[in-house]
């Protein structure tokens, strides 16, 4: 049962509806492990009503950081996503973006031991120029990391466009 998928594209290319249409194909009550961090009330509610949307059948764990701590073998689980899983990362650890690809890799390694099809679902941010604003590049380069570490472990990859999905690996 154990497998791995990835489900990249840009901000509104439809990533998380699929990865929802997959993960209720593969399972009747699959988990839905949210990465976010409530920054403030709008985006609170925009959480409230993704819950409200996806309904009764999902298990919904609230996990900003720490995914392995939850057991999750012979389940489906959708994570979205890594691109606030990492955001997380780089606000609570100051450190080197080296260090923080390291403790997310370690993170990473240790949910995915599990028997389970985890599905993760991540934005293709590097897409676009080099930005002028330092924090940025770091950001990009760490979250690109992070999609290339997931893209070499997972068993598929699809890249949405537009709300169509484009398997690229599996």
């Amino acid at each position: 049962m154990k497998k791995i998928t990835l489900i990249t594209g840009g901000a509104r290319s439809g990533k998380s509806s699929y990865a929802e249409r997959l993960a209720l194909e593969a399972s009747d009550h699959p988990i839905y492990m949210a990465t976010a961090r409530i920054w403030d009330e709008e985006f609170a509610e925009r959480v409230r009503r993704h819950q409200r949307d996806r309904g009764a059948e999902w298990e919904n764990i609230e996990e900003e950081k720490l995914l392995s701590r939850h057991h999750c073998t012979g389940r489906v689980v959708l994570i979205d996503c890594v691109t606030l899983w990492c955001t997380n990362y780089m606000f609570d650890h100051p450190g080197s973006i080296d260090e923080v690809l390291q403790l997310i890799q370690t993170e990473f390694d240790a949910l995915t031991v599990q028997e389970a099809h985890f599905i993760f679902v991540t934005n293709e941010i590097g897409l676009g120029g080099t930005s002028p604003n330092d924090i940025q590049r770091k950001f990009t380069d760490l979250v690109g990391w992070v999609n290339q570490y997931i893209a070499s472990k997972a068993d598929e990859v699809v890249f949405m466009v537009s709300g169509i999905p484009m398997k690229i690996k599996g």
